[in-house]
């Protein structure tokens, strides 16, 4: 462990902006900390879906919001633009996923696997948008689109 890994892990528990930024702590996972960031995202999924669809958005679109401030705020005191630790792009894109898909574990499962499957395939423009936009947003908005696009294939998958 170096001596950025042990400040930024210090960081998470002491700073409410990296705990948030951090996945409450999901992104600390020594590998693939996006998907246990994704897997963090779940238990708070099970509380929104039981909420009325437009509640459900409106957190989503909110959390999207706050965490292009989340974000850039952890990513400028780490000095790492999107360090990998950095997981609260993965909840609202997971949350993303889920929108209007009907509660059943193979539901669950799909878009966890298709969320993460274009997180890190990441297609035009997501790959793009990752190198190109900077900050807060562009931390954000490649996992919103890998949101989206999980979404339009798990929703067609429902529909049939």
């Amino acid at each position: 462990m170096n001596k950025d890994e042990i400040r930024s892990r210090h960081q998470v528990w002491s700073n409410p902006w990296h705990f948030l930024a951090f996945g409450f702590g999901s992104g600390l996972a020594r590998f693939a900390p996006g998907t246990f960031g994704t897997l963090a995202a779940i238990p708070l999924y099970l509380l929104m879906v039981q909420l009325p669809w437009m509640v459900y958005a409106l957190i989503t679109l909110a959390a999207f919001w706050i965490g292009i401030t989340i974000c850039q705020k952890t990513s400028d005191d780490l000095q790492v633009h999107d360090f990998s630790g950095i997981v609260w792009d993965e909840f609202v894109g997971f949350w993303i996923t889920m929108f209007l898909i009907p509660l059943q574990w193979q539901w669950l499962v799909l878009g966890f696997v298709l969320f993460r499957f274009f997180d890190i395939v990441k297609p035009w423009p997501i790959y793009w948008l990752d190198q190109k936009i900077e900050g807060g947003f562009g931390i954000m908005i490649d996992d919103v689109l890998a949101g989206v696009y999980a979404w339009i294939v798990l929703y067609i998958i429902v529909s049939l």
